[in-house]
């Protein structure tokens, strides 16, 4: 049985618009209150009521050191920063940007016009001043090479220089800068008058970046707005392989006295530096290294870095081989020597008879244990555990136990005279840098904490 349905009806068309008739324009007196947008509102401090009578005035110092801004002109330019291989595959691996935008800053620096970088690490970049273009692509080679290669009183030997040669290679990265936005100067100047704006926040953002790429060129390990630097006196043993490693937190912050430098004493957890066996029997509670769980081993140590004697070249652990060091082969290629293919000829040798026999190193201990890999999956690159030792500063970033907490809060605990010694000095690490964009400000943090004035009641009874 069929049914039908009547036809829908459309609603009729607005009438034309005569031409000789303007159109209202709506003003805040014809819209409605209840359709008007609450304004943000403009938040200023309380005032007090007094100061108080009672008690001994005492002068009293702070965390801030305060930051003269003289001039306002001028603009912070935003840019937003990729990386690609050469193929024009984006680069993923992290820790590389810093590089390869010192390495842009160093090589380009005439098409840059001599600008300073502001970078965060990741992915945004501030320049004072705009560059020469909205977006611009620099391609740069990076030495995937470490200059730490050092012997006989930091100069190479004849054999280093040959390993040298053979290791040294070179990758091709583009870099590209893209303009995103600018920020004016004149915000910073605003907030401290009590007027917040919203690029306010921004400019204070671009002079905490600074703050961190000039302690990522002290070689300072960097936890968000914390620096921690390698001074074995900043160490406290915390059990299990870790150690607490004292630091410094420095931030700009804007306050009713104007712009400020913050800082205070911070903590953060690392991996102990120093031989990788030495960290393993600690980290597991064993006695010697033949009583290791090599499978937990394995997963302990993904991804930290080390450092392989005698050629102090740096490495990224990236697993471990399958077999002991006296058992686990891999192919050694012949110099000179080529089959009948015209390849070059091969042959299967041990970890433990390459670095024994070719290459003279005594090992001791290394033969029964596994060896440390650090290549690629297809192209495994083994080398025996009593070489390897960790570099310092590697954040350990997993659980801590109980007892490894309550010493990390006891150790921690800093006397006033400990506390003015890292405030005043910056833990060493360049806590007050002599900033190259506030010099475009005028800014540059005293040397002196701000004092306060304050009351001490010593003596005084309660009424209770």
């Amino acid at each position: 049985m069929g049914y039908s349905e009547e036809p829908e009806t459309l609603p009729l068309s607005p009438p034309e618009i005569p031409p000789n008739v303007v159109p209202i324009q709506p003003t805040p007196d014809l819209i409605p209150e209840a359709n008007k947008k609450a304004s943000k509102p403009k938040w200023s401090p309380m005032s007090r009521c007094g100061t108080g009578f009672r008690g001994q005035r005492i002068q009293l110092l702070s965390n801030h050191f305060k930051v003269g801004v003289s001039s306002s002109g001028g603009y912070f330019f935003h840019y937003s920063v990729a990386f690609f291989y050469e193929d024009g595959r984006p680069v993923e691996a992290k820790g590389i940007g810093r590089k390869l935008i010192e390495k842009v800053h160093e090589t380009y620096v005439s098409d840059i016009a001599g600008k300073h970088f502001a970078y965060d690490g990741e992915k945004t970049l501030f320049t004072v001043g705009a560059l020469s273009r909205n977006k611009m692509e620099f391609t740069v080679l990076l030495d995937n090479f470490s200059s730490k290669r050092a012997a006989n009183n930091g100069s190479p030997s004849e054999n280093d220089k040959k390993r040298m040669r053979r290791g040294f290679q070179s990758k091709a990265f583009k870099v590209e800068l893209t303009f995103a936005t600018k920020i004016p100067m004149q915000a910073i100047i605003a907030a401290l008058h009590g007027q917040e704006s919203e690029n306010s926040q921004e400019a204070v953002r671009v002079l905490d970046i600074i703050l961190r790429q000039h302690a990522a060129k002290q070689g300072c390990l960097l936890v968000r707005q914390s620096f921690f630097r390698n001074d074995p006196r900043n160490y406290v043993d915390l059990g299990g392989g870790v150690l607490g490693c004292g630091g410094f937190h420095s931030s700009f912050r804007a306050t009713q006295n104007g712009l400020s430098l913050n800082m205070d004493g911070s903590t953060t957890t690392i991996i102990q530096p120093g031989p990788l066996v030495d960290f393993l029997i600690a980290n597991q509670n064993v006695l010697d290294p033949f009583q290791l769980d090599w499978a937990k081993a394995k997963r302990t140590l993904k991804n930290l870095r080390i450092e392989v004697s005698p050629t102090n070249q740096e490495y990224r652990i990236t697993g471990l081989s399958e077999d002991p060091c006296k058992e686990q082969l891999f192919s050694l290629k012949t110099r000179g020597a080529k089959d009948e293919n015209g390849d070059v000829e091969s042959f299967e040798i041990t970890v433990y008879d390459y670095f024994v026999n070719h290459r003279g190193i005594n090992l001791r201990y290394s033969g029964d244990l596994p060896c440390i890999n650090v290549g690629k999956p297809k192209r495994p690159t083994y080398i025996p555990v009593e070489l390897c030792s960790l570099v310092p500063l590697q954040r350990y970033t997993k659980a801590l136990s109980i007892f490894q907490r309550s010493q990390l809060v006891e150790k921690s605990r800093q006397k006033p005279q400990e506390k003015m010694r890292i405030l005043t000095d910056g833990g060493g690490g360049g806590g007050r840098p002599s900033l190259c964009f506030c010099s475009v400000l005028s800014g540059r943090p005293n040397a002196n904490n701000t004092q306060l004035t304050g009351k001490s009641f010593a003596g005084i009874q309660s009424n209770q």
